[in-house]
């Protein structure tokens, strides 16, 4: 059996410095792919400054945070191997994680979207998420349906 790990100061990366806030280079670090944060912090710049034109808004933070608050999934399930079975016991999901899976999926949905660049898509995806609508929106929906179609295994949560 596993030990618990010792509670450990977590590392936090610093605001960005455009917007300042914590969330937003958070999503800069997921987005950036072999560590180029360069090409990432413009994607998101961009795909910032395409929300505040479409959306006539002056801070595209707050249609930011609405998207990750919409797609973030309240309830999963996990794998439970109970006497050779395997049962997708449903359960909640920590407030880390929700951000971490509701950035995760929307960028997910951004890049499989082809024909258009990045940073437009991604405008798209936040913007459809902040309306909940969108890919991300419906992998969250898909995510809890499972979870409440396989109720009848809560029992099993560890």
């Amino acid at each position: 059996m596993r030990r618990k790990l010792k509670e450990k100061e977590k590392r936090r990366a610093e605001p960005d410095f455009k917007y300042g806030s914590d969330k937003l280079e958070k999503f800069i670090n997921t987005v950036m792919k072999d560590g180029k944060k360069h090409t990432a912090r413009m994607v998101v710049y961009r795909a910032l400054d395409s929300i505040k034109e479409k959306e006539k808004t002056e801070n595209p933070i707050e249609v930011f945070d609405n998207a990750l608050k919409n797609v973030g999934p309240v309830m999963e399930v996990r794998s439970r191997r109970v006497g050779g079975a395997n049962y997708q016991v449903p359960r909640e999901v920590r407030p880390e994680r929700r951000q971490a899976l509701s950035m995760k999926w929307i960028i997910d949905a951004a890049f499989a979207k082809k024909g258009v660049p990045m940073h437009e898509r991604l405008a798209e995806e936040l913007i459809a998420a902040s309306k909940n609508e969108g890919v991300a929106v419906k992998k969250r929906e898909d995510t809890h349906k499972m979870a409440e179609s396989n109720k009848a295994f809560a029992h099993f949560a560890w």
